[in-house]
């Protein structure tokens, strides 16, 4: 992943690796068949964003002359044939995966893709059905003459290319030269509409669009000879940027990045490999793609489409066990959030504890005739969001809304844009973000009139609030109505909203202005007291380390004798048990069933011990150009919880990666005499047995939560 004269790792062969260890589970015999197709869907689809935006940026950066080299030591065109090299090797390893490792043991167990030629004559009536009302009354051939431009072509869609007979008695409308070959594109535009059901006995039968329409092509040019038609697939650059020296016009400017997004060059073709050689220069040629970015195929095209075939009901063997969200036992379902909160700083793990506190916090709000304000930050939320929902509710009931849509979110936009004008129209206070940044930070702040006086109700986390997610990703929340943050907060909305100069806050720190500064200074520290003899120590957990400036402190502090561990699920850069450099850094990753997201910080800090929980990641663009938070973890109880759910990261043996100098991931090979320890079923079943224990205890009862009715 890097030149062996650089003490950096390339940041997007890094990536790939990444996608290589999600890959790795597909492979793992020990996973239910259902959930090792969801990391073969997951896999294509981080691909598909990868090359959008990753191998986009790289083509702009060629393109325009850029030679500079990266802190691995190679050049964008250095980086793009690796790149290139390194995923059509995983391109053949993925379909190897579904081929033969997946597929033939599902078919055994009932479920099972058919090939259209053993296709029974039942099963062949019904798919004759489907094509003829559902599909040829909708898609629609478009004849490519060589005289035309070629047609505009849906990013990540599928799409038929179809090779006709030459027409050499001239009665083709087409303007080919007599004697060639002549070719239409059929696009299936962006459908949910992917396999079709079949009859089958006691299992599950399917088969895929575009093979029912390879079966009745003709039918699209009847009287014509067909000799060919095969899939094909585009992804197209992503990476577009924005403009956005007046904020008042981002909502338009966003718009307009939209459009250009979809006009972008394509970067990757993926096709069948069955394509011959007229069809696929007729595609390279009219799509401008170089023969290195032809990814042929040897099954199905968009494996991300695989998702959806994972939750076809019954199969209760080839799938996870179950595991819901526990209702936390510090959240009291029978008296208010508010009341929740005064009592205790509550801190939960999602999806392991619900989020259905965060969700409840701002309904009640919402509806409650003491609340004055909600200030909170969007970055990307669910599709039926209930926490928008309530903010519109809020505004409705008179209430001073300020919503933070950050329109930016990457491939959210769309989403974004339509909650802002819902939440504008409601007459929610709108702001688009901050000019020039992405506003990333997880922030909700809510003022309440009590008969004491104002008071201010906070909650951070390190996921986004998102409902749907909480339920996959793996993150913290912390509830409190800690005076000090709670100014802290307040200056913070008030130095977005106001486009004032930021302040000095006393507990938070905030990116782009003091969070890289203080982040230094707690390794730095660390690295000091080892100088003079003392303990020191630093643990983390972040899902991409990249920042150089990072990498040479924590390099630093191990050669000064700190003992660091690094979490990274993703991209890291820094290359660890370098003699003389990084020998006291341990790398590990995890990936399991949840998405890990927290970021979560520790320092020994003389014995002072400091913990942070924060929305931003150890990379250039987190800490310099967006909007971030570092939120400082004190009240006793909360701080013991969040080192123990750190620290158990580092005690897995079953799904953790340990990162060797070399750049290579190594499994953990667990001593025969110690027991298999899975991290985040370590973490859910202490969820469990929480519950389990306030139970017995009886201090409480609980019931599901739904949300308030207007008053």
């Amino acid at each position: 992943m890097a030149n062996k004269t650089t003490n950096y790792f390339n940041r997007e062969l890094s990536w790939l690796e990444f996608n290589q260890r999600v890959l790795d589970e597909a492979h793992d015999s020990e996973i239910p068949l259902l959930e090792r197709l969801k990391f073969l869907a997951i896999t294509s689809s981080n691909l598909d964003e990868f090359f959008m935006v990753r191998v986009g940026g790289l083509h702009l950066l060629q393109a325009s002359g850029n030679k500079k080299a990266d802190p691995s030591g190679m050049t964008p065109r250095e980086t793009l044939d690796a790149v290139s090299l390194r995923a059509h090797q995983m391109m053949v390893e993925q379909y190897r995966c579904l081929l033969e490792e997946i597929e033939p043991p599902l078919a055994a167990a009932g479920f099972q893709r058919v090939n259209p030629q053993e296709l029974s004559d039942s099963q062949r009536r019904i798919v004759e059905h489907v094509f003829r009302d559902e599909i040829y009354p909708v898609l629609t051939p478009m004849a490519v003459t060589s005289d035309m431009e070629f047609p505009y072509l849906v990013n990540h869609t599928l799409n038929l290319v179809v090779r006709l007979a030459p027409d050499d008695k001239g009665k083709g409308k087409e303007k080919n030269k007599p004697g060639e070959d002549r070719f239409a594109i059929i696009p299936f535009g962006r459908t949910e509409f992917r396999f079709i059901t079949l009859p089958s006995e006691g299992g599950y039968q399917y088969l895929p669009m575009e093979d029912a329409i390879c079966l009745f092509i003709e039918q699209y040019f009847q009287g014509e000879h067909v000799l060919e038609s095969i899939p094909f697939r585009v992804t197209k650059n992503a990476d577009v940027s924005l403009q956005d020296e007046f904020a008042s016009d981002l909502l338009h400017h966003m718009e307009d990045m939209l459009d250009q997004r979809k006009q972008g060059d394509c970067i990757r073709l993926e096709i069948a490999e069955s394509v011959s050689v007229e069809t696929l220069e007729f595609l390279e040629q009219g799509l401008g793609v170089l023969d290195e970015n032809v990814y042929r195929i040897p099954g199905p095209l968009d494996l991300t489409a695989f998702m959806r075939l994972t939750e076809i009901s019954g199969f209760d063997a080839q799938k996870d066990a179950s595991w819901p969200p526990q209702p936390p036992p510090e959240v009291n379902p029978r008296i208010s959030m508010f009341e929740n909160i005064t009592h205790q700083d509550i801190l939960l793990c999602h999806p392991y504890e619900s989020f259905e506190p965060v969700v409840r916090l701002v309904e009640e709000a919402a509806v409650d005739p003491d609340v004055l304000a909600i200030k909170q930050i969007l970055y990307r939320t669910s599709k039926h969001s209930p926490i928008v929902a309530a903010l519109i509710r809020a505004a409705e009931q008179g209430k001073h809304v300020t919503a933070i849509v950050e329109l930016k979110a990457r491939f959210d936009e769309a989403r974004n844009i339509e909650w802002a004008k819902n939440l504008e129209h409601a007459g929610v206070q709108v702001i688009y973000g901050v000019k020039g940044l992405k506003t990333h930070a997880k922030i909700c702040c809510i003022i309440r009139r009590e008969p004491h006086g104002i008071q201010r109700y906070l909650h951070f986390g390190t996921g986004n609030y998102n409902d749907a997610t909480a339920k996959i990703y793996s993150d913290i929340s912390y509830f409190t109505n800690d005076e000090v943050l709670a100014s802290d907060a307040i200056n913070f909305f008030n130095s977005i909203t106001g486009y004032s100069i930021p302040q000095k806050y006393q507990k938070l720190e905030a990116a782009p202005i003091s969070l890289r500064d203080k982040l230094l200074d707690l390794i730095h520290h660390e690295t000091e007291r080892k100088k003079q003899g003392q303990k020191a120590r630093i643990v983390a957990k972040v899902n991409s380390l990249v920042d150089p400036e990072i990498i040479e402190a924590l390099y630093a502090a191990s050669e000064a004798g700190v003992k660091i561990k690094l979490n990274i699920r993703g991209i890291c850069c820094l290359r660890p048990g370098v003699p003389k450099l990084s020998k006291n850094i341990e790398v590990v990753s995890i990936i399991d069933r949840f998405l890990e997201h927290a970021r979560i910080f520790y320092f020994y800090h003389g014995g002072d011990e400091r913990v942070f929980i924060s929305s931003a990641d150890w990379m250039p663009r987190n800490l310099d150009r967006r909007v971030e938070l570092l939120v400082p973890i004190e009240e006793e109880k909360c701080q013991r919880k969040l080192v123990k759910i750190l620290n158990s990261y580092f005690e897995d043996n079953a799904k953790a990666r340990v990162l060797n100098s070399e750049g290579v991931y190594e499994r953990i090979t667990p001593n025969k005499e110690k027991n298999l320890v899975r991290c985040q079923q370590v973490l859910y079943e202490e969820a469990v047995a929480a519950v389990n224990q306030a139970e017995k205890a009886g201090r409480t009862v609980f019931e599901p939560h739904m949300a308030p009715e207007d008053q």
